[in-house]
């Protein structure tokens, strides 16, 4: 197997990427040069650059949301590192910040009294009390309280799923 690197028709990026498989079958891919540069950065080619890059993008996210949603998604981006790192549990992938009653945004802190977190395919009930910054782009702490599991049955009242 080998890879070829090339451009034709006049310095565009046609056939950049072409794929020779030990079978003899060809399989030929056409990059545009903006997905080829992105193909560089997460490969790290560029460097240190990729995170760099990827916290550019989700701060320009970020800033188009209104204030009280932006904290929320502030929140559950620290939460998920939080919890990764502070619980036994694996596979954490999910936080949804209200499953009974909406989690509540004052001062710059957002209290959840009914969240959930999702591990592997199950639930588990969460309360949590997240301060942000006061543009609301980044989350100072995350204390959290970690509940039982919700039972599968239960998911639907909750709004959750597999």
């Amino acid at each position: 197997m080998f890879a070829r690197f090339g451009t034709r028709r006049r310095g565009t990026a046609h056939n950049l990427f072409v794929l020779h498989l030990g079978t003899g079958n060809t399989l030929r891919m056409q990059v545009t040069k903006n997905l080829y540069l992105l193909l560089i950065v997460l490969f790290g080619m560029a460097g240190t650059s990729g995170p760099v890059l990827a916290d550019a993008s989700m701060d320009r996210v970020l800033r188009e949301l209104d204030p009280e949603e932006r904290a929320h998604q502030a929140c559950t981006l620290r939460g998920l590192g939080v919890l990764r790192k502070g619980t036994r549990l694996r596979g954490i992938d999910r936080i949804k910040s209200s499953t009974k009653v909406r989690a509540t945004f004052k001062d710059n802190v957002v209290t959840a009294t009914t969240g959930a977190v999702r591990a592997g395919r199950h639930w588990y009930s969460l309360k949590y009390k997240c301060a942000v910054t006061d543009d609301q782009m980044k989350a100072k702490s995350f204390d959290f309280q970690l509940g039982a599991e919700i039972p599968e049955d239960k998911y639907e009242d909750f709004g959750l799923w597999k």
